[in-house]
Protein backbone atom coordinates (compact mmCIF):
# COMPACT_ATOMS: atom_id res chain seq x y z
CA UNK A 1 0.00 0.00 0.00
CA UNK A 2 1.97 3.16 -1.13
CA UNK A 3 2.44 5.94 1.44
CA UNK A 4 -0.53 8.22 2.25
CA UNK A 5 0.30 12.15 1.19
CA UNK A 6 -0.79 15.51 2.35
CA UNK A 7 -0.40 18.64 0.77
CA UNK A 8 -0.58 21.85 3.34
CA UNK A 9 -0.75 25.56 2.98
CA UNK A 10 0.99 28.23 5.05
CA UNK A 11 3.16 25.10 5.73
CA UNK A 12 6.19 27.54 6.64
CA UNK A 13 5.26 28.00 10.40
CA UNK A 14 2.97 27.84 13.09
CA UNK A 15 -0.04 24.99 12.54
CA UNK A 16 1.41 24.69 8.94
CA UNK A 17 5.10 23.83 9.88
CA UNK A 18 3.32 21.57 13.07
CA UNK A 19 1.38 19.53 10.72
CA UNK A 20 4.08 18.57 8.57
CA UNK A 21 5.93 17.55 11.64
CA UNK A 22 2.93 15.54 13.14
CA UNK A 23 1.48 13.78 9.77
CA UNK A 24 5.44 12.75 8.80
CA UNK A 25 6.09 11.42 12.18
CA UNK A 26 2.38 9.43 11.55
CA UNK A 27 4.21 8.31 8.15
CA UNK A 28 2.91 10.64 5.52
CA UNK A 29 4.34 12.30 2.85
CA UNK A 30 4.28 16.12 3.15
CA UNK A 31 3.77 18.47 0.45
CA UNK A 32 4.76 21.65 2.16
CA UNK A 33 3.55 25.21 0.29
CA UNK A 34 4.21 28.82 0.81
CA UNK A 35 5.86 31.53 0.10
CA UNK A 36 8.82 31.57 2.32
CA UNK A 37 11.25 29.14 0.22
CA UNK A 38 14.15 29.41 3.03
CA UNK A 39 11.88 28.01 5.71
CA UNK A 40 10.38 25.50 3.62
CA UNK A 41 13.77 24.30 2.95
CA UNK A 42 14.97 24.30 6.63
CA UNK A 43 11.72 22.39 7.44
CA UNK A 44 12.40 19.59 4.74
CA UNK A 45 16.03 19.66 6.11
CA UNK A 46 14.55 18.78 9.31
CA UNK A 47 11.87 16.09 8.50
CA UNK A 48 14.12 14.35 5.54
CA UNK A 49 12.69 11.80 3.19
CA UNK A 50 9.07 12.84 2.47
CA UNK A 51 9.33 16.23 2.47
CA UNK A 52 8.94 18.35 -0.92
CA UNK A 53 9.66 21.91 -1.31
CA UNK A 54 6.37 23.34 -2.50
CA UNK A 55 6.88 27.24 -2.90
CA UNK A 56 4.11 29.51 -4.37
CA UNK A 57 1.28 32.14 -3.13
CA UNK A 58 -1.46 31.04 -1.95
CA UNK A 59 -3.49 33.70 -3.37
CA UNK A 60 -2.77 32.32 -7.08
CA UNK A 61 -4.75 29.36 -8.46
CA UNK A 62 -2.22 28.57 -11.18
CA UNK A 63 0.14 28.30 -8.26
CA UNK A 64 -1.55 25.85 -6.33
CA UNK A 65 -2.75 23.90 -9.19
CA UNK A 66 1.14 23.42 -10.17
CA UNK A 67 2.30 22.43 -6.63
CA UNK A 68 -0.49 19.76 -6.53
CA UNK A 69 0.72 18.27 -9.71
CA UNK A 70 4.03 18.27 -8.92
CA UNK A 71 3.43 16.39 -5.70
CA UNK A 72 1.38 13.97 -7.05
CA UNK A 73 3.93 13.61 -9.67
CA UNK A 74 7.11 12.89 -6.94
CA UNK A 75 5.15 10.75 -4.52
CA UNK A 76 2.38 8.66 -6.68
CA UNK A 77 -0.72 10.40 -5.37
CA UNK A 78 -2.14 12.66 -2.84
CA UNK A 79 -4.37 11.68 -0.36
CA UNK A 80 -5.05 14.93 1.35
CA UNK A 81 -4.96 18.62 1.74
CA UNK A 82 -4.87 21.05 4.56
CA UNK A 83 -6.13 24.33 3.66
CA UNK A 84 -4.10 26.32 6.46
CA UNK A 85 -2.72 29.94 4.89
CA UNK A 86 -4.46 32.69 6.74
CA UNK A 87 -3.92 36.17 7.92
CA UNK A 88 -5.27 38.55 10.57
CA UNK A 89 -5.98 42.56 10.78
CA UNK A 90 -3.87 45.06 12.43
CA UNK A 91 -7.32 47.28 12.64
CA UNK A 92 -10.02 45.40 13.40
CA UNK A 93 -13.51 46.05 13.36
CA UNK A 94 -15.55 47.95 10.57
CA UNK A 95 -15.53 51.78 11.67
CA UNK A 96 -12.06 51.66 12.20
CA UNK A 97 -11.16 49.20 9.62
CA UNK A 98 -8.55 49.07 6.79
CA UNK A 99 -10.34 48.13 3.50
CA UNK A 100 -6.71 47.63 1.81
CA UNK A 101 -6.59 45.37 4.90
CA UNK A 102 -9.94 43.38 3.87
CA UNK A 103 -8.60 43.03 0.30
CA UNK A 104 -6.13 41.00 1.36
CA UNK A 105 -7.51 38.86 4.24
CA UNK A 106 -10.14 37.76 2.03
CA UNK A 107 -7.96 36.93 -0.60
CA UNK A 108 -5.70 34.70 2.02
CA UNK A 109 -8.73 33.65 4.52
CA UNK A 110 -11.49 32.84 1.53
CA UNK A 111 -10.01 32.85 -2.05
CA UNK A 112 -6.80 31.11 -0.96
CA UNK A 113 -8.89 28.45 0.53
CA UNK A 114 -11.30 28.04 -1.92
CA UNK A 115 -8.64 27.51 -4.70
CA UNK A 116 -6.94 25.26 -2.56
CA UNK A 117 -10.10 22.82 -2.77
CA UNK A 118 -10.65 23.34 -6.46
CA UNK A 119 -6.99 22.34 -7.30
CA UNK A 120 -7.04 19.37 -4.67
CA UNK A 121 -10.51 17.85 -5.27
CA UNK A 122 -9.18 16.11 -8.28
CA UNK A 123 -6.61 14.37 -7.05
CA UNK A 124 -8.59 13.71 -3.56
CA UNK A 125 -11.29 12.29 -5.78
CA UNK A 126 -8.87 9.36 -7.21
CA UNK A 127 -8.23 8.31 -3.30
CA UNK A 128 -11.65 9.18 -1.77
CA UNK A 129 -9.40 11.84 -0.16
CA UNK A 130 -9.59 14.43 2.89
CA UNK A 131 -9.79 18.49 2.99
CA UNK A 132 -9.20 19.81 5.99
CA UNK A 133 -9.78 23.37 6.52
CA UNK A 134 -8.47 26.14 9.28
CA UNK A 135 -11.37 27.19 10.82
CA UNK A 136 -10.97 29.51 14.31
CA UNK A 137 -13.35 29.72 17.57
CA UNK A 138 -14.03 33.35 16.10
CA UNK A 139 -16.15 31.36 13.17
CA UNK A 140 -18.69 30.03 16.06
CA UNK A 141 -19.44 32.96 17.88
CA UNK A 142 -20.06 36.42 17.39
CA UNK A 143 -17.12 39.88 18.08
CA UNK A 144 -17.91 42.89 17.65
CA UNK A 145 -17.12 44.48 14.04
CA UNK A 146 -15.06 41.68 13.42
CA UNK A 147 -14.22 41.35 10.00
CA UNK A 148 -11.28 38.54 10.26
CA UNK A 149 -14.58 36.50 12.47
CA UNK A 150 -16.27 36.48 9.44
CA UNK A 151 -14.08 35.13 7.15
CA UNK A 152 -14.04 32.02 9.75
CA UNK A 153 -17.67 32.17 9.39
CA UNK A 154 -17.21 31.73 5.77
CA UNK A 155 -14.58 28.28 6.49
CA UNK A 156 -17.00 26.53 9.14
CA UNK A 157 -20.09 27.37 6.50
CA UNK A 158 -18.40 26.06 3.17
CA UNK A 159 -16.41 23.05 4.92
CA UNK A 160 -19.92 21.66 5.58
CA UNK A 161 -21.35 22.58 2.05
CA UNK A 162 -17.82 21.09 0.91
CA UNK A 163 -18.45 18.12 3.01
CA UNK A 164 -21.77 17.72 1.63
CA UNK A 165 -20.24 17.52 -1.86
CA UNK A 166 -17.06 15.64 -1.44
CA UNK A 167 -19.55 12.31 0.72
CA UNK A 168 -20.49 12.24 -2.70
CA UNK A 169 -17.61 10.01 -3.50
CA UNK A 170 -16.43 8.74 -0.30
CA UNK A 171 -14.37 12.10 0.45
CA UNK A 172 -14.07 13.82 3.59
CA UNK A 173 -13.77 17.08 4.93
CA UNK A 174 -12.98 18.44 7.98
CA UNK A 175 -12.76 21.85 9.75
CA UNK A 176 -10.46 22.13 12.48
CA UNK A 177 -11.46 25.32 14.83
CA UNK A 178 -8.90 26.36 17.67
CA UNK A 179 -9.17 28.59 19.71
CA UNK A 180 -6.26 31.66 20.81
CA UNK A 181 -2.52 29.87 18.99
CA UNK A 182 0.59 30.95 20.55
CA UNK A 183 1.80 31.76 16.98
CA UNK A 184 3.35 34.65 15.40
CA UNK A 185 -0.15 35.88 14.37
CA UNK A 186 0.08 37.42 17.50
CA UNK A 187 2.44 40.56 18.33
CA UNK A 188 3.29 39.23 21.80
CA UNK A 189 3.23 35.50 22.74
CA UNK A 190 0.37 33.54 24.81
CA UNK A 191 2.14 30.60 26.71
CA UNK A 192 -1.16 29.76 28.23
CA UNK A 193 -3.02 29.17 24.59
CA UNK A 194 -2.71 26.66 22.76
CA UNK A 195 0.35 25.43 21.14
CA UNK A 196 0.35 25.16 17.02
CA UNK A 197 1.40 21.05 18.20
CA UNK A 198 -2.10 20.64 19.26
CA UNK A 199 -3.71 22.16 16.76
CA UNK A 200 -1.80 19.63 14.31
CA UNK A 201 -2.68 16.53 16.72
CA UNK A 202 -6.05 17.36 15.42
CA UNK A 203 -5.29 17.44 12.26
CA UNK A 204 -3.74 14.08 12.10
CA UNK A 205 -6.43 12.39 14.50
CA UNK A 206 -9.18 13.67 11.73
CA UNK A 207 -7.23 12.44 8.58
CA UNK A 208 -6.32 8.89 10.93
CA UNK A 209 -10.00 8.32 11.86
CA UNK A 210 -11.11 5.18 10.12
CA UNK A 211 -12.77 5.96 6.54
CA UNK A 212 -16.53 5.05 7.93
CA UNK A 213 -15.78 8.01 10.56
CA UNK A 214 -16.01 11.36 8.59
CA UNK A 215 -15.11 14.09 11.34
CA UNK A 216 -16.82 17.07 10.17
CA UNK A 217 -15.60 19.40 12.67
CA UNK A 218 -13.15 19.33 15.74
CA UNK A 219 -13.01 22.30 18.09
CA UNK A 220 -10.12 23.21 20.51
CA UNK A 221 -10.32 26.18 23.35
CA UNK A 222 -7.30 26.26 26.00
CA UNK A 223 -8.23 24.96 28.85
CA UNK A 224 -7.49 28.13 30.95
Amino acid sequence: MAQKTLFITGASSGIGAATARAAHKAGWNVGLFARSEDKLNSLATELGDGALVLPGDATKFEDQVAALQHLRDSFGQVDAAFANAGTGLNTPGTEKGDPAEWHDLVHINIMALLYTAKAALPHLKRQKGHMVLTGSAAGRVHIPGSVYGASKWFVHGYGGNLAEEMKEWGGRCTVVAPGMVDTAFFDEAKPDKLKPEDVADAVVFALEADPRNAVREVFLMPTG
